[in-house]
Parts: structure tokens; C-alpha cells; sequence
């Protein structure tokens, strides 16, 4: 499991220095990031927040402008799950958003969650385990479809490894922001942590059901 960005339409942006687009078009995030892919990921952010990037010496000020109105940042994106017996493969559909992540946890008590569509992923709980169903679509070169399923005993130490990889690619963000944008460094590393809540615990014990 592994928080991912979707990086469609950065191929142009031209702002900073970005990576080549990844296999598939998915960007996982994490503390191991490379310093072009780290700024693909704030491309991504910015681009899809339709946030301007010039002058870039003031980002922290076109950041707040925007802040003003949406209140909080959204991306493209969530958690990636794979299988790696079967390399079955459930990727967040459109409209889920990776400021979304934390609802994962309400998985653990045996809650539904929005999980995004095209593709449509329908999500079943069973016996200690939840079972994720996903089809690929016409277009993917994927299987058409692919299935997971997640016990639940398991499921905590999942989400505590993307905790664990947001707080790293959080860090780099700050590292990247320190050289590209300085002014902006410690604001945009303050907002990103707040409208992805990284660094806040998770709530990750199961309940006993009944």
C-alpha cells in the first residue's frame, strides 16, 4: 500500500524542473523520491489546484491568494494497493483525492469509503478482511479485473507504512522547496501538512466486533 499521486498533464509545465512521466502515470510518494520527482508532485498540486507558479520567488503569497477561496490544497490521487502474489493492482479512481488518505482507518472498523470511479472499485468487508474489487476499464492494459483482499489484522501496519512514507516525501519537500523557492519553503511544508494531515497520529486500533 502506497500513497500516489496521478501526474496527467505535467508533461508541459515548465515552472521548475519535473521528472518524465512514470510508468502508468503514477507517482508514489515517499522519503526515496528523486529531487524532479518531488517537483512533479508539486506540479501536480499546483496544476491541478489551478494555482499560478509566477513569480515564483512569491509562491508563498500566490499559495495563500489561492488558500483565501479553496481553503486547503486537493490532489489527484490516494493509496495504491497491490498484491504482490497475484501483482493484482487497486489504483484510486477519479474524483478520490489523496487528502482523502486518512479514511482508510475507517476500514479497520468495518466502514465503507469513497474510493473513486473510472474505474469504479467496490469494496466488500468478509470475515476479518476487506475485498477489493476493481475493473480496469476497456483502455487499461491491465487484466480487466483485478481483485485484493486486506485482513484486517494487517491493514494497520499498511497505513502506518504510508505515514511513514508522507512524512518522508514531506521532508523532501522541504529540501526542494529550500532550493527552488525559499521564501515559500516553510509555508508550503505547513500547508501541504495541513491539507494532507501527515503528521497527526493515526488511529489505527481495531475495534472488537460483536
Amino acid at each position: 500500500m502506497d500513497a500516489v499521486l496521478e501526474t496527467y498533464g505535467t508533461a508541459d509545465f515548465t515552472a521548475w524542473p519535473v521528472a518524465e512521466p512514470p510508468e502508468g502515470g503514477i507517482l508514489a510518494l515517499s522519503g526515496q523520491m528523486s529531487p524532479a520527482e518531488v517537483g512533479t508532485a508539486m506540479a501536480v498540486i499546483f496544476s491541478y489546484g489551478d494555482i499560478p507558479t509566477a513569480p515564483i520567488s512569491d509562491l508563498h503569497q500566490l499559495l495563500d491568494r489561492h488558500l483565501a477561496d479553496a481553503e486547503a490544497l486537493v490532489a489527484p490521487g490516494g493509496l495504491r494497493i497491490r498484491d504482490t502474489a497475484t501483482n493484482a493492482e487497486i489504483l484510486p479512481g477519479c474524483c478520490c483525492g489523496l487528502e482523502n488518505w486518512r479514511e482508510w482507518c475507517d476500514v479497520l472498523h468495518e466502514q465503507d469509503i469513497w474510493l473513486g470511479h473510472g474505474p469504479d472499485t467496490d469494496l466488500e468487508h468478509v470475515a476479518g478482511a476487506v475485498r477489493l474489487r476493481q475493473e480496469s476499464g476497456s483502455r487499461s492494459p491491465l487484466p480487466p479485473t483485478h481483485e485484493v483482499e486486506i485482513r484486517l489484522d494487517d491493514l494497520p501496519a499498511l497505513l502506518a507504512t504510508v505515514h511513514l512514507r508522507l512524512q518522508g516525501f514531506l521532508s523532501l519537500v522541504g529540501q526542494w522547496a529550500s532550493e527552488t523557492t525559499p521564501r515559500a519553503a516553510d509555508r508550503l511544508v505547513t500547508v501541504l501538512d495541513e491539507s494532507f494531515d501527515i503528521n497527526g497520529p493515526l488511529e489505527l486500533q481495531v475495534r472488537p466486533t460483536s
